[in-house]
């Protein structure tokens, strides 16, 4: 008897690495995919992964905008994404602002958990991809098996300033990047 092994997930900031960071994305229309996102997104997909969004909107804490703008801007993501096939498997949203107390806010890998326990995904064969130091660690935190840091967004100026920290953070320029590492990783057998 064979034995089916748990799926594999992708797991992805939003701002600054699916979709151009706005400086707190309030609007539907101000929402843009990174150049290339809509194809990574659906290589990753068609190869397997299941694919879920983990992101931090202290915006809404911080009263910048309201989960009705939040649920509309996603609802704009996913109509954009239709016509692609992609789909997530679910979206995982921190509202609270960085003062406050919060479950899932990262670098907290509770909704990587949370994935794991709904889906049956397996961690540790799993990746983080993001633009920021909360998204690495919240990838480590959750024992996926790398963690991918994109130079879009806050990515560049996050590799300066953790450069002594990145160890087997693998560094790339943007998600169809990420996306090509981690197909290239699954081609050879790792």
């Amino acid at each position: 008897m064979s034995r089916v092994a748990a799926p594999r997930a992708v797991f992805l900031d939003r701002d600054g690495t699916i979709n151009v960071d706005r400086h707190y994305l309030s609007k539907p229309e101000q929402f843009e995919f990174i150049p290339g996102a809509e194809r990574a997104l659906r290589q990753l997909q068609d190869a397997g992964f299941r694919l879920v969004i983990v992101t931090n909107q202290s915006g809404i804490g911080r009263g910048y905008y309201t989960l009705s703008d939040l649920e509309a801007i996603h609802a704009r993501m996913l109509g954009l994404l239709e016509p692609t096939g992609v789909v997530f498997d679910r979206i995982y949203f921190a509202p609270e602002s960085p003062e406050e107390p919060s479950r899932g806010r990262k670098p907290s890998p509770a909704f990587l958990f949370d994935a794991r326990d709904e889906f049956g995904i397996d961690l540790s064969r799993s990746f983080m991809i993001g633009d920021k130091w909360a998204d690495v660690e919240a990838g480590r935190n959750a024992g996926c098996l790398r963690s991918l840091l994109v130079r879009t967004g806050y990515g560049a100026e996050t590799e300066r300033k953790q450069a002594a920290h990145l160890g087997q953070t693998v560094v790339v320029d943007d998600l169809p990047a990420a996306a090509a590492w981690i197909l290239a990783e699954q081609a050879a057998g790792r």
